[in-house]
């Protein structure tokens, strides 16, 4: 039997001081070999500006150090430099596989493709030994191909639920553990699980939600962990024979 620990926040807002990152850090270390995640909205800024110089909070991050996040409403911008300057200073990958960039031919230059994506990736893997993970991001769609916004905009988001479709049967082969790093809201997560089979856990942000116990949709767990840094979410997974079980503690920061 294999077993593995996740930490999850969302929704921070902002909320993050160092004395919680430092708790975190301290939960972090505490079990060495774990991953740290956030499901988004973690900034200050919102949807039209951007901070100069960059979210502090991201530094905040980096010191835990969290390992990946969805990219937010709030981290999007659909200009490439303000999504560049919005999430530049992190240390750690941000995800989203439905985000695409308004450029014709893209998929035939794979350098100009990760240029434009100013870093943000579909999905990243890790190896914790002897299990591999591979999380992926799915974002609230902000601008999509049908928007008159689309003209003026880098960047454009896929159906999340449709893009999982896509991805996670050319994931699920190269993994121990899928996981669904997500800021779309409950209710899509729930419709996530019942469409798209091999996602094992679902992580979830964007509507300030806490599941106080794991909900089982299909062969999927979907949990919420809350906002404004208030939690951290603790999930002890174990695999055997390929099925996944989990146990899950949702650990208080204080009130932020």
């Amino acid at each position: 039997m294999a077993r593995v620990t996740l930490f999850h926040t969302s929704d921070m807002h902002d909320k993050l001081t160092p004395a919680l990152a430092a708790r975190l850090h301290d939960l972090k270390e505490s079990h060495p070999d774990s991953l740290m995640l956030d499901s988004g909205d973690a900034i200050w800024a919102g949807n039209i500006f951007w901070r100069r110089g960059g979210e502090p909070i991201l530094d905040l991050m980096n010191s835990v150090p969290y390992k990946a996040m969805c990219v937010g409403n709030r981290e999007f911008h659909f200009r490439r430099r303000g999504l560049t300057a919005k999430i530049g200073r992190a240390q750690f990958p941000f995800v989203s596989a439905n985000l695409r960039a308004s450029v014709p031919g893209l998929a035939e230059e794979p350098s100009l493709a990760a240029s434009m994506m100013s870093g943000v990736m579909s999905f990243v893997r890790f190896r914790l030994d002897p299990i591999v993970v591979a999380v992926f991001g799915l974002s609230v769609p902000c601008i999509t191909q049908r928007m008159l916004a689309r003209k003026v905009s880098d960047f454009y988001f896929d159906d999340p639920v449709e893009a999982a479709a896509q991805l996670v049967p050319k994931l699920r082969p190269g993994c121990d553990l899928l996981v669904a790093l997500s800021h779309i809201g409950l209710k899509r997560d729930i419709e996530l699980a019942e469409q798209v089979k091999g996602i094992d856990l679902i992580l979830g942000g964007h509507t300030h939600t806490i599941t106080q116990q794991p909900e089982r949709v299909g062969d999927a767990f979907v949990l919420h962990s809350g906002h404004h840094a208030h939690f951290v979410r603790k999930v002890d997974i174990k695999l055997k024979a390929g099925k996944v079980s989990l146990e899950t503690e949702l650990i208080s920061l204080g009130k932020a």
